[in-house]
């Protein structure tokens, strides 16, 4: 059974960070906040766990779409190639926000994730997550939680993903109502620009 958080937003309390941290770095998997939906995720060192996302999602971890959570841009050489002043630019005006920018991967990418190409990069506007990806050291590894049911495609109060998936997670914290509007999703992975999904974040950045 998931433990049940409350986290603020505007005030991480830093002991209740660094609880989410030790089941991370313990295998765990956590439902969180972001500046759009809330996501399911672990630690992107854990190939185990990353294993039990991709079984709850229903699919092959190879072929999953899994996106990278990250502080600030600082970690983005651990796993992206070097990308030019451009590229660079609009990360700086895009992030922190509700954007995932396709990147092309290096060679550092956990095992999971070594034949692909490229990789999803996130930044969200939440210091809830953020925080908690700082403490741990490393991106955490991310994917949407979906609802079954289509019409509220994205479940947005806390309390109803608690209900639901806490057989399935070891936390589910509790930051606020989402959003229920994905993000952007913009592929910088070549050199001509793709908006592959226009979500939440404005087209203007580009």
């Amino acid at each position: 059974m998931a433990q049940f958080i409350k986290i603020y937003n505007e005030n991480p309390n830093p002991k209740e960070i660094s609880k989410v941290v030790e089941v991370l770095r313990k295998g765990g998997l956590i439902i969180y906040p972001t500046d759009t939906i809330y996501g399911l995720g672990c630690d992107i060192t854990n190939a185990k766990a990353m294993s039990k996302i991709a079984r709850i999602k229903g699919i092959k971890l190879e072929k999953a779409n899994l996106s990278f959570i990250c502080n600030d841009l600082s970690h983005l050489s651990d796993y992206v190639k070097q990308i030019n002043t451009p590229t660079y630019k609009i990360l700086k005006r895009a992030l922190p926000g509700p954007y995932t920018f396709v990147l092309p991967g290096n060679n550092n990418l956990p095992k999971a994730f070594k034949n692909k190409k490229t990789v999803g990069i996130r930044v969200p506007d939440n210091n809830i997550i953020r925080e908690i990806v700082k403490e741990l050291g490393n991106p955490i590894v991310s994917t949407s939680i979906r609802d079954d049911d289509d019409v509220i495609e994205y479940t947005t109060d806390p309390e109803l993903i608690f209900e639901k998936w806490q057989k399935l997670v070891d936390i589910v914290i509790d930051g606020g109502y989402g959003d229920n509007q994905p993000s952007t999703v913009i592929d910088l992975s070549e050199d001509e620009i793709e908006v592959i999904r226009e979500g939440k974040g404005s087209l203007d950045i580009l």
